[in-house]
């Protein structure tokens, strides 16, 4: 044998005449694995880097075509300053519901989308953060417009959503918490879905007057459509070009449209004719938001707060011990939604997943050993991995997310197949006549070598994924880690922990069989030694 073989014979021996002493450092080194959960930092899904991100820009409500090419083009010259972006793909303008011409669509004018594409990232030193980081220090030189920078891709932001039936005490409590946002450290743009304030026109009719000239609110609201933002049913005439249909809209000119006086002169029908529109209903004009949002019938603000170097669980932890995150007044309250709900529903059902797994591996292994107590002998070894993958995601600074956790379900599958084959080499071994501690040396004599190779064949496999060659490795990366460390550790403890409680499993049937008279009990070969605590 070699030096190293001799060694590890040497130091199982010890740990199977030394066999509580063995299992409890098992057990310290399984809590001390646990305590490392509260240094990791947690995430959801870690953020690709497909070498392109993306700029959503917004102006004032009111803002024309015009002023959004002008700062859609100060944004594009910008971003091209930038080391690292390579090309810019600009887009300005659009209907909400995607087709302008559709009945209820608006208009999208003061929205622009800016596309990146940047240096592959094996040709660049910064990572995509820094890049985007760099972007908003450019953006912020611009003035009037408000920027969301990073592609619409889970894990790049955190949402807090607020709701309420009062929209003074939302609006208020939502600026307030967006102020608060902005003083956390590391975090990139705060962005609120509270529309800013316009113009408006509003018409209160006056419900008496109109029942007895027969005119419908419907009536009023089609006469207002049409006059101020145009008439573009479907049904109506289209201008016919050589190549295609251009539809004909219909509105007052624009400076007639902000012309109360003039609105009010408007007719509509009614049941004994036109009737001009001031006289069943007053017009004034107050500023209101440009658009409301609702969750479940109530109005909500959406708060996305851009996670720049911040991992998700750290910043979520943080911004929710906000004093206006934790004295929200009685008509506001906070919906869990967005990436920190589903990274909380993650870890929920991580734990049943988990448990789930391990049931049915139990299950599995007792049909293949027709034993129901060494099977547990097996999954002794499925503890002593966690530290190692635990170790490994804090060596490297990777979060516990959902690959992590895809690392460590494959991680449990390996383990199992390693304490397996020491097990089961060393039940057959007892079949033929050995002795239990003869057995046991035997056998991982014996199986040494193929877990080692094993663990290493795999390691070795997973190395480069680990070091981020190759295409993104933003999501393989965490999981290869998970795995590796945990292999290291697996295969080191459970070489030496596993023989130990196959022991205390093989003395406790023993003494069930003596308690219950079921049988003879195993017989002690000549090279079994009295167990040392």
């Amino acid at each position: 044998d070699t030096p190293a073989m001799t060694k590890y014979l040497a130091a199982m021996t010890w740990c199977l005449h030394h066999r509580f002493r063995t299992i409890l450092a098992a057990v310290v080194f399984f809590i001390a694995s646990m305590a490392l959960v509260g240094l990791l930092p947690t995430g959801f899904v870690p953020s690709a880097d497909r070498g392109q991100t993306q700029i959503n820009l917004e102006l004032a409500p009111g803002s024309t075509l015009t002023q959004t090419l002008a700062v859609a083009e100060q944004t594009r010259l910008a971003a091209m300053s930038v080391p690292n972006v390579l090309a810019v793909f600009s887009s300005v303008g659009g209907g909400s519901s995607g087709d302008v011409f559709a009945p209820g669509a608006a208009a999208e004018t003061r929205r622009a989308l800016l596309t990146l594409r940047l240096t592959h990232r094996s040709h660049r030193h910064e990572s995509l953060s820094d890049v985007e980081n760099q972007l908003r220090s450019k953006l912020a030189e611009i003035p009037g417009a408000r920027f969301q920078v990073g592609p619409p891709d889970a894990g790049v932001k955190m949402q807090l959503v607020l709701s309420s039936e009062d929209p003074i005490a939302l609006r208020d409590t939502a600026a307030l918490v967006e102020r608060q946002l902005r003083t956390l450290n590391g975090v990139g743009a705060v962005t609120s879905s509270a529309s800013l304030v316009r113009p408006e026109i509003i018409v209160e009719p006056n419900s008496a007057l109109a029942a007895d000239l027969g005119v419908t609110t419907a009536s009023i609201g089609e006469t207002i459509r049409v006059a101020t933002a145009g008439d573009y049913d479907i049904a109506l005439p289209k201008l016919n070009l050589s190549e295609r249909q251009v539809p004909i809209r219909v509105k007052l000119p624009d400076a007639v449209r902000a012309d109360l006086d003039a609105l009010a002169r408007l007719t509509v029908p009614g049941k004994n004719g036109p009737v001009l529109l001031g006289s069943v209903a007053t017009l004034r004009i107050e500023s209101g938001a440009a658009q409301i949002n609702r969750l479940d019938r109530s109005r909500n603000v959406t708060l996305d707060v851009e996670l720049g170097t911040r991992p998700l669980g750290d910043l979520h932890a943080e911004a929710i011990q906000l004093s206006s995150l934790k004295k929200l007044p009685p008509s506001v309250k906070r919906v869990e939604l967005g990436d920190a709900q589903e990274m909380q529903n993650l870890f929920a059902s991580f734990g049943v997943a988990m448990s789930i797994g391990v049931l049915c591996i139990y299950g599995v292994l007792v049909l293949l050993f027709k034993d129901f107590m060494q099977p547990i002998t097996i999954l002794a070894a499925l503890p002593l991995s966690i530290g190692g993958a635990f170790v490994g995601l804090l060596v490297t600074g990777s979060a516990l997310s959902m690959p992590s956790m895809i690392g460590l379900i494959m991680l449990m599958g390996v383990v199992t197949k390693n304490s397996i084959l020491l097990v089961d080499y060393a039940i057959i071994a007892r079949r033929e006549g050995m002795g239990r501690e003869e057995s046991l040396i035997d056998a991982c004599h014996k199986r040494s070598r193929p877990i080692v190779m094993t663990t290493l064949a795999m390691g070795a496999g997973m190395l480069p994924l680990a070091l981020g060659f190759g295409a993104d490795p933003s999501f393989r990366a965490p999981m290869a880690i998970a795995v590796i460390g945990g292999l290291i550790t697996s295969t080191l403890l459970s070489l030496l922990v596993v023989p130990a409680v196959f022991t205390y499993i093989d003395d406790l049937q023993q003494a069930i069989r003596r308690l219950f008279h079921l049988g003879k009990t195993s017989p002690v070969g000549a090279g079994d030694t009295p167990s040392h605590l």
